[in-house]
């Protein structure tokens, strides 16, 4: 690991749309990125690669072990979880199990393994982001597994706010929970949205490198929603 960067990034999802974007913005400003994907990130610092597995705690102590071993001593500034996906389908759907499956590896195994890492290697007044939906505030019948992926996200945000959660001294935790993201996937899928309703993956990129540097940090524990209108977009808490 190279020591000439002062500040430090992980970004969990490194090699997708919002990982690839966070990672690129946060080297052009001269941080050590380090990208945990299942992918190679090739213009990250260093990267740590996911195996798959059918296992939680496999996986869970792989990334982990990985991590130790890239990390060594040093500790980073923060660890930003953007990885995800969407799948949609009903109570009734034949893929409700194989789908609501597939949301809570991709979002709540991937949520838990980087909120260990944070309790190991976050600095003191470090930033853990992860990453939740605003839809899913409230109920998602045509997306069931989506829904309680996320939700369940939202819920470990909140439980991070706490004391006692074992995150370092003065680290915050925070959820951001966009609508739609404006993601060349997203466009190739929905090619008659109102783009100007989906939030810009540098607007993320912008909100995120202010918290890791500090500013403008919401309280910890929060839940902020990105509303996005007329291509302006709005951080705005959930009650």
């Amino acid at each position: 690991m190279s020591s000439m960067a002062s500040h430090r990034v992980l970004v969990y999802g490194g090699k997708g749309a919002l990982g690839s974007q966070l990672v690129q913005h946060f080297k052009s400003k001269g941080w050590w990125v380090g990208s945990i994907d299942m992918a190679l990130n090739e213009e990250a610092s260093d990267n740590v690669l996911v195996k798959r597995s059918e296992c939680f705690m496999e996986q869970a102590d792989q990334v982990t072990a990985d991590v130790a071993q890239l990390l060594g001593q040093q500790k980073v500034d923060a660890i930003l979880c953007v990885a995800g996906g969407w799948a949609g389908g009903k109570c009734s759907s034949k893929d409700l199990v194989k789908n609501s499956d597939l949301m809570w590896k991709q979002s709540v195994w991937t949520s838990t393994i980087s909120s260990q890492l944070a309790a190991l290697h976050l600095k003191t007044g470090g930033l853990l982001a992860l990453t939740g939906a605003k839809a899913c505030l409230t109920g998602t019948p045509g997306m069931v597994g989506y829904g309680m992926a996320k939700a369940a996200v939202h819920q470990l945000c909140r439980s991070l706010g706490e004391k006692n959660s074992g995150l370092p001294a003065d680290a915050i935790a925070v959820a951001i929970l966009p609508v739609t993201l404006d993601t060349p996937m997203n466009r190739k899928f929905m090619p008659d949205a109102d783009f100007g309703t989906w939030t810009p993956l540098e607007y993320v990129s912008e909100m995120f490198f202010g918290w890791a540097s500090g500013v403008d940090r919401p309280v910890t524990g929060s839940l902020v929603q990105l509303i996005t209108t007329g291509g302006a977009t709005e951080a705005v808490p959930a009650q």
